[in-house]
């Protein structure tokens, strides 16, 4: 019998292995669309593709050493600009046109290992609140959080919290070496605890194996509960760091794998399709919202890289009959 013809369980799982997740990932193409796309039709709406807005309020100057990251301090051969926290003002302006665009979250990212708790942070709590206050989901990205500033951040409302875990944990050294594994899920437990929704996936094309990309889902389908938002990234090089000569793009299909593997072991998480999307072709796109990705970035860029064009995708999105989705505040289970 195929996997797709495995009969579905009532209840969402948080004991899968490894071996479980890499023999999905791998199976024959088509099988594993179906049966992902069979997934996500008895949990979610198949008509429902989120739009999220991603901002840069703060540039450059990152102690951290992520191998693809431009906003690391240690490759300095990127070109980036610095630029400092913006005004609380300038981001709820942003967020405002976000909002009239058709996006539903608006994400703020901060080039921080940590954040400081001082005039800083209290502007992101104010962002926060504009944000909520706009009426959209509102996340940030900020590095690492102490327990305080999870709880700060929470109420002030704010949805959800980024903390990608970009590979598996036997790999991770080989793509950042100023933090550990250990340190993600830290932060991890502490936004959880405080009661924010969990937005965490990771990247693929950084050199990984796949048993790499299996085991970094493995991860996140073993907490409970599941994060409420699993971003896909593929790798978009940036010259002047170390993965800025990666010769080889991220295949079409490995993201239609991704996307069809962290449906069936995350039914409910919104699976982000993320960075690396502009690279992929309208057919290439449709096949993973067929998988199971059911949210995009919408805008024309992902704090340094570029983005899809809004026009081509809304008019990608008209074609195939999409809606924009009203805010949803629940957790993935």
């Amino acid at each position: 019998m195929s996997e797709a013809a495995v009969t579905l369980r009532d209840d969402i799982r948080h004991d899968w292995t490894v071996d479980e997740i890499r023999a999905i990932h791998d199976g024959p193409l088509m099988d594993l669309v179906f049966r992902a796309a069979t997934i996500h039709r008895r949990y979610n709406d198949p008509a429902d593709i989120q739009r999220a807005s991603l901002l840069s309020i703060k540039t450059g100057g990152c102690p951290e050493d992520c191998g693809y990251c431009s906003q690391s301090a240690h490759h300095k051969e990127t070109g980036l600009a610095r630029q400092r926290l913006m005004p609380v003002e300038t981001v709820l302006n942003e967020a405002a046109a976000a909002k009239a665009a058709g996006a539903t979250r608006f994400c703020m990212g901060a080039a921080w290992r940590q954040p400081k708790d001082g005039p800083e942070f209290d502007a992101v709590l104010s962002m926060v609140r504009g944000v909520r206050g706009l009426g959209m989901e509102a996340c940030v990205t900020l590095g690492m959080l102490t327990a305080s500033q999870a709880e700060r951040l929470a109420e002030a409302g704010l949805t959800a919290y980024n903390h990608n875990l970009d590979t598996g944990p036997d790999y991770y050294d080989k793509v950042v070496s100023t933090r550990t594994y250990d340190d993600r899920l830290t932060t991890l437990e502490r936004v959880r605890a405080a009661g924010i929704g969990v937005c965490c996936g990771g990247i693929i094309g950084l050199g990984e194996e796949v048993s790499d990309r299996a085991a970094m889902l493995h991860v996140l389908a073993n907490h409970a509960p599941h994060p409420e938002s699993v971003p896909i990234n593929a790798l978009a090089p940036v010259a002047g760091t170390p993965l800025g000569d990666a010769a080889t793009p991220v295949d079409p299909f490995d993201m239609v794998r991704m996307c069809a593997t962290a449906r069936i072991v995350m039914p409910r998480s919104r699976v982000r399709l993320s960075a690396g999307r502009r690279g992929l072709s309208r057919e290439a796109q449709t096949l993973c919202f067929l998988a199971g990705a059911n949210s995009i970035f919408y805008g024309e860029r992902l704090l340094t890289t570029a983005n899809a064009e809004e026009d081509a995708d809304a008019a990608l999105l008209a074609e195939l009959g999409i809606r924009v989705a009203e805010p949803v505040m629940e957790a993935a289970e």
